[in-house]
């Protein structure tokens, strides 16, 4: 789904995340996000960012929280794994 949240937000960083982190989450919500729900709580959402994943509340007045933040692994190609260089050959 997309998640798509207008006017002036107010994001509270719960756990103190970078800033960086709270500036992605305000501009990709106001363009719209790619979200998924959690199934377990109405109003908890895992939003893809460009460079993060970040986990948050939107409450019913419409403050959002920000309540986890991770910046996303970069696959490594298989040829790039080794790491011994006996192994590599």
């Amino acid at each position: 789904m997309t998640l798509r949240l207008n006017g002036d937000l107010r994001i509270h960083n719960f756990r103190n995340d970078p800033l960086e982190a709270v500036a992605e989450l305000r501009s990709i919500l106001a363009s719209g996000a790619p979200a998924d729900p959690d199934p377990h709580r109405k109003g908890f959402y895992d939003v893809d960012g460009g460079s993060r994943k970040l986990y948050i509340h939107v409450a019913p007045n419409g403050s959002v929280w920000l309540l986890a933040s991770w910046v996303k692994r970069v696959p490594v190609p298989a040829e790039n794994q080794c790491v011994l260089a006996a192994a590599c050959s």
